[in-house]
């Protein structure tokens, strides 16, 4: 009777394993569907062209005490004896294979040799100048990541990292840098960086054109030459290929087009659209002009010495 119970509910626990092992399986499939589908929906992202058409958003404030640099790294710098040494290691340090060669390498090269300099002329510490060349590199990462105008963002980010460094709050920010330390590096950043924020982002990132096509109704599209052919052959091509239906068609579109007609509609179009690409001119001018208004008005406020408020005597005559 023995072997006949154990035979029985070996039987019974067969099909709870091959229930178990299909749950598994089928747990599996929906976890590699739902990946699959994750990685074509990324592959499809990344392939729209006009993911690329927005300016990206900023990352948040963050402490960048030893990000980039960490304290071997200063160590290194700190051992160097002149200026060539220092670059040296300084492109070791940062990736750069050849700045003789590359102008970005060159660019970015100087920029982070001159801020070491002027770290060293400030008498910083190692952590300051691990955090001061971090805050620099992430400033100049956020001027890259697109090619349009995002001066005032930049400055924010700036701003709102710089005071990450200077208030002791953690985990959010700390008293790393002094008062005087703070508007020093910040004037410092506002006269070489700043002034120079349109060269650095005509040379780190790609150039923006518009193509613009326009479509009249009533008339018919211009063709475009496939290269390596003449305007005559696409034109022989074109009318061995027209068929008796679409010969119809152009006659009585033909017909129906008068010259006069055609040239009042381009005249009036051409007036229109300079009107356009006037009022947008002028827009354009008064933009600019408005923000680099903006921006001088920010610049001078920075120059000014800073002066702290007169401290209360504390004898007080009786």
């Amino acid at each position: 009777m023995q072997p006949a119970l154990e035979q029985t509910s070996e039987m019974r626990r067969e099909p709870e394993r091959e229930l178990g092992s299909v749950d598994e399986s089928a747990s599996r499939m929906q976890t590699v569907s739902r990946t699959e589908s994750g990685t074509v929906i990324s592959v499809e992202a990344d392939k729209d062209p006009a993911a690329n058409l927005f300016p990206p958003p900023l990352p948040q404030p963050r402490i960048c005490m030893w990000k980039y640099l960490d304290i071997h790294s200063m160590h290194r710098l700190e051992k160097t004896a002149n200026v060539e040494e220092m670059r040296e290691v300084l492109a070791e340090l940062l990736g750069l294979s050849c700045p003789e060669k590359s102008p970005r390498e060159a660019i970015t090269l100087d920029l982070f040799s001159h801020a070491l300099i002027f770290c060293r002329q400030q008498g910083f510490s190692p952590e300051q100048t691990s955090t001061a060349c971090a805050l620099l590199q992430d400033l100049h990462k956020a001027c890259i990541a697109t090619p349009l105008g995002n001066v005032e963002e930049c400055y924010r980010y700036f701003t709102s990292v710089l005071f990450c460094h200077g208030v002791r709050r953690p985990p959010f920010s700390i008293n790393l840098f002094k008062e005087e330390q703070l508007l020093a590096l910040a004037d410092y950043v506002v006269n070489t960086y700043f002034r120079h924020f349109k060269l650095y982002k005509y040379v780190f990132t790609p150039q923006v054109r518009l193509d613009l096509s326009l479509t009249y109704m009533g008339l018919l599209p211009p063709k475009l030459c496939p290269e390596g052919e003449t305007e005559k052959e696409v034109e022989e091509v074109a009318e061995q290929a027209v068929t008796p239906e679409e010969e119809e068609l152009e006659t009585v579109a033909e017909s129906q087009q008068e010259p006069s007609q055609v040239s009042f509609l381009r005249a009036y179009i051409k007036t229109q659209l300079n009107k356009e690409v006037q009022q947008l001119q002028q827009l354009v001018e008064e933009r600019l002009k408005a923000s680099e208004e903006r921006l001088s008005s920010k610049l001078t406020t920075l120059e000014r010495p800073f002066q702290l408020p007169p401290s209360k005597g504390k004898n007080k005559t009786k």
